[in-house]
């Protein structure tokens, strides 16, 4: 599509008004629709403005009907200008984009813009077939289509777009990237400058916490290493003294006392020995007790080393006391376990240690962003000093521009404002001075007659007049990187043939980097045009209807012809109609 990104292929209108059904297909470059006054050229602008979020007007249904559908299909190419679209609906519709995205993102975009209006019901806006909110189609529409004759419609009215445009214009993109990234840096520190009081009270505290913590884990920190250990030991010194009498007892009754059992089993033992070599049956039963005699040795000397450990210490019974009961209410109080406590004071330290540290010094973070503010102040200047350069370019070109559509009289001019931050303003002043803009605001002017006052945009001309200011303008700014399908409603109103061509000279130079169709009645404008659509009026079984049909060869001749003299067989006009679609 070369320099052209999204572009609008078909548009499909269903009982709108007299337009019972229409399918109309565009093409890239330039494109006219003709028509006798009242055959319902329009239509097709109150149809393009519905997609564009316009309020449905009354008596927009076709007599007979329920409702009326407007349809527009838009195929977008994701590089260039098409980025900003799939960019804007990534972060506001990104359900429109599942489809494409599935079959890996790449290609053009299909972009299917439907509204609905409903007898007595309102209307319902869908994008790809999925309902969304009239506002939210308004914003997408804006991206996509322009239609100049309707104030309402215009983005070129917008200040912003406006700027954006100049930018544009004089290729200061990479100016703007260079100052928003300086901008982007300071107001970074900035901010956290501004922070950093409250960050440092904040640290303080924190690091009072930490060490409070950290003191009444460490306190804790060897009874909980040693829990298991210590709570057996404490269990012994809490029973010493009758666990001491039973394993006294127990040693003299098992291993000590005569006839205790380890004698028993160890002369039982001798008496089955006896037995063994003449009674094989002896075997086992001799086995199982001289394995039991060798468990009650080990048992006993365990037992004894017990009973001879176990001594009443109250002392070293109240520390562990104390001592478990300080790492059971930590445990509680941290929700956790003793070896959670351990990996608790680890981490502790480790924070202390970058809380000691701190983020470094007032300062230091202040001098940051006085360099910081001081460079983005020079790039805002830079950026400032380039667009002044374009401004009187710009004047001169839509200047001539306005003489050669036959706007002789009128002046255009672009208003500059700026308003500087005092040296001691407030972070929140700055930002309103340095915007992401940049230091300046910009608004195009004009005085559309002889001894009027310039003023902005929207606030003068009107119509076909309005129309022509816009189409110098555009032809200026004829750069990728806008609105991309632009609609020219009665652009040659009050235009006479001789300005006619340059008319339809600025059309066709504009068409090289956006889609554009024009709504006309000069023959120059027509011929000059790549495309061509005819709105007619017929009766068909007793009823009005508007058809749409496109024109090519022998019948756009005929129309050209008529549109010259009311009747295309004349002779005269036939030829002349030639000679402009030859010319063209």
């Amino acid at each position: 599509m070369g320099e052209i990104d999204p572009m609008l292929v078909e548009l499909h209108i269903e009982d709108l008004a007299l337009i019972e059904r229409a399918t109309l297909t565009f093409e890239e470059g330039f494109g006219v629709i003709t028509g006798e006054t009242g055959a319902g050229k329009s239509l097709l602008i109150d149809a393009l403005e519905l997609l564009l979020g316009r309020r449905a007007r009354t008596g927009l249904v076709r007599k007979g009907a329920k409702r009326a559908r407007v349809e527009g299909r838009f195929l977008i190419d994701p590089v260039g200008y098409g980025s900003q679209v799939v960019a804007w609906l990534g972060e506001h519709l990104p359900t429109a984009l599942e489809d494409w995205q599935d079959e890996g993102g790449e290609g053009d975009l299909e972009l299917i813009l439907t509204r609905t209006v409903a007898t007595g019901k309102g209307s319902q806006a869908h994008v790809n077939h999925r309902p969304v909110t009239q506002k939210m189609q308004r914003e997408l529409a804006a991206l996509l289509v322009e239609i100049h004759g309707q104030n309402d419609q215009q983005r070129l009215f917008d200040p912003s777009e406006q700027l954006r445009l100049l930018d544009a214009f004089g290729d200061l993109g990479d100016n703007l990237a260079g100052y928003r990234e300086r901008r982007g840096r300071w107001l970074r520190l900035a901010e956290r400058l501004e922070r950093f009081a409250t960050e440092e009270a904040e640290r303080l505290q924190r690091e009072d916490l930490v060490r409070f913590q950290l003191a009444e884990l460490e306190e804790t920190q060897e009874a909980a290493a040693h829990k298991e250990d210590w709570l057996g030991e404490r269990g012994r010194l809490r029973h010493a003294e009758e666990l001491g009498t039973d394993l006294s007892r127990m040693v003299q009754g098992l291993f000590e006392d005569d006839g205790c059992a380890l004698e028993a089993v160890q002369r039982a033992v001798k008496q089955l020995e006896n037995w063994v070599d003449r009674v094989r049956d002896v075997q086992a039963p001799l086995e199982a007790l001289t394995e039991a005699s060798a468990y009650l040795e080990d048992a006993a000397g365990q037992v004894t080393s017990l009973a001879e450990e176990v001594e009443y210490d109250p002392g070293r019974l109240e520390y562990l006391e104390g001592a478990l009961a300080a790492v059971e209410r930590l445990e509680r109080k941290y929700g956790t376990d003793a070896p959670g406590l351990l990996e608790r004071v680890d981490a502790l330290r480790e924070e202390l240690e970058q809380l000691d540290a701190g983020p470094g010094g007032e300062a230091a973070l202040r001098e940051e962003v006085e360099k910081a503010y001081a460079g983005t102040q020079q790039a805002a200047a830079r950026l400032t000093q380039a667009r002044k350069k374009l401004v009187k370019r710009l004047r001169n070109e839509v200047q001539a521009s306005l003489g050669q559509l036959g706007l002789n009289a009128a002046s255009f001019d672009v208003a500059w404002t700026q308003h500087p931050a005092a040296a001691d303003a407030s972070l929140a002043e700055q930002r309103r001075h340095l915007t992401s803009h940049g230091q300046e605001g910009v608004e195009f002017l004009l005085a559309a007659n002889p001894g009027e006052s310039e003023a902005p945009l929207r606030q003068v001309a009107s119509g076909g007049e309005m129309a022509r200011v816009m189409l110098a303008l555009r032809g200026a700014l004829a750069v990728r990187l806008s609105t991309p399908t632009l609609i020219f409603d009665e652009v040659d109103t009050g235009v006479g043939g001789r300005v006619g061509p340059e008319v339809g000279e600025h059309l066709a130079r504009l068409a090289q980097h956006h889609q554009v169709l024009c709504v006309t009645h000069l023959p120059a404008i027509a011929a000059r045009a790549g495309g061509h659509l005819k709105v007619e009026k017929a009766v068909e079984g007793g009823r009005t209807i508007t058809r749409v049909r496109p024109l090519r060869g022998k019948d756009r001749e005929m129309e050209i012809a008529d549109m010259i003299a009311g009747g295309g067989d004349q002779r005269t006009a036939l030829a002349e109609a030639r000679r402009l679609l030859r010319q063209s």
